[in-house]
């Protein structure tokens, strides 16, 4: 089973998604796991959204990255841009991917609605999916 590291800045939402969607639709090929180079908490938004699609997150919690620093991965993939360039170095034997996505709840800040906002984080979530859906391709080594 090859072990992917899904990278965000807070892990409070895009990193957590990932992970959600990896470990439902990438097994049992793959074990994935996220973490935060400033974890946070877990987004109660990013819960809602994704039990929509059937995956339960809820029992996840925000990981820092050093508690992965003794970890073996086959692949880190970062999905910000600021997780992107405080990637730590440790990660340098995995094969890394980059695929930033934009942060639900920085949209969701413009919503003039809560229905507006959770569309930001249905929009974000899909995007997810579809980039989790086609990860061993576009990863390409890792199968």
């Amino acid at each position: 089973m090859k072990k992917i590291l899904f990278l965000c800045t807070g892990k409070s939402c895009r990193s957590q998604m990932a992970e959600g969607w990896a470990n439902l639709l990438l097994k049992p090929d793959f074990k994935a796991f996220s973490a935060g180079t400033e974890p946070g908490s877990l987004d109660p938004l990013a819960v809602k959204v994704m039990a929509e699609a059937g995956v339960d997150i809820s029992g996840h919690r925000s990981k820092g990255a050093e508690e992965f620093k003794d970890a073996a991965f086959d692949l880190v993939v970062t999905v910000c841009d600021k997780a992107r360039e405080s990637c730590p170095l440790w990660f340098g034997k995995s094969k890394q991917i980059h695929k930033s996505f934009e942060d639900p709840p920085l949209l969701a800040k413009a919503a003039k609605s809560r229905e507006e906002a959770l569309a930001c984080y249905r929009r974000v979530r899909d995007e997810i999916r579809d980039f989790i859906e086609k990860l061993p391709e576009i990863a390409g080594g890792i199968k």
